[in-house]
């Protein structure tokens, strides 16, 4: 599945600015759950510049990030940002090569190191430890919106996600370099 991630960086213009802004954000989470081609999203303050925040979201596709651009919510709300609210909003989208999964069990020190299908995130990271079951730690949903998942549904029986493009692997047979 080719999945599509957006990354934002933004500065809005006062403190008053962002607090409003957070009013507006805590809506956004039932918003994009209802969008069939929405995975992913987190929000955050820059460790070193608290004026500076940053997003990033996932997609099944770029489609689907465009159809949350047609929604009638984000557009009010980008027409209030663009009105004062932000200073600054510096926006990068990409395709996704390959994800992979590098966990250490605390118990009993299993190193795993896997590809997974990014669609499917949410279920990846239930996964409990297969040598002794420790159950990681996960974050849920957040009602400030700052946290937002849900993992792509998929077509009994077919393989494809609800888009019908085939499930599995990595979009470019590559993975991640660190």
């Amino acid at each position: 599945m080719p999945i599509y991630l957006s990354m934002q960086r933004v500065r809005f213009s006062s403190p008053d600015a962002y607090e409003k802004f957070k009013v507006l954000f805590a809506d956004t989470r039932r918003h994009l759950m209802t969008l069939p081609g929405f995975l992913h999203l987190t929000w955050w303050e820059h460790p070193d510049d608290r004026s500076w925040y940053n997003e990033c979201s996932f997609w099944t596709s770029r489609g689907a990030l465009y159809d949350w651009h047609k929604n009638t919510y984000h557009k009010y709300c980008k027409t209030w940002a663009a009105n004062g609210a932000i200073m600054e909003d510096i926006i990068t989208n990409f395709e996704l090569v390959g994800t992979r999964l590098l966990r250490i069990c605390p118990v009993c020190n299993l190193a795993q190191d896997k590809k997974y299908d990014l669609s499917q995130e949410q279920a990846v990271l239930r996964e409990q430890c297969p040598q002794c079951g420790f159950h990681f730690p996960i974050l849920e949903e957040t009602p400030s919106s700052f946290a937002v998942f849900k993992d792509a549904a998929v077509a009994v029986g077919t393989g494809k996600n609800e888009e019908g493009k085939n499930e599995g692997g990595d979009v470019k047979n590559g993975t991640a370099e660190h």
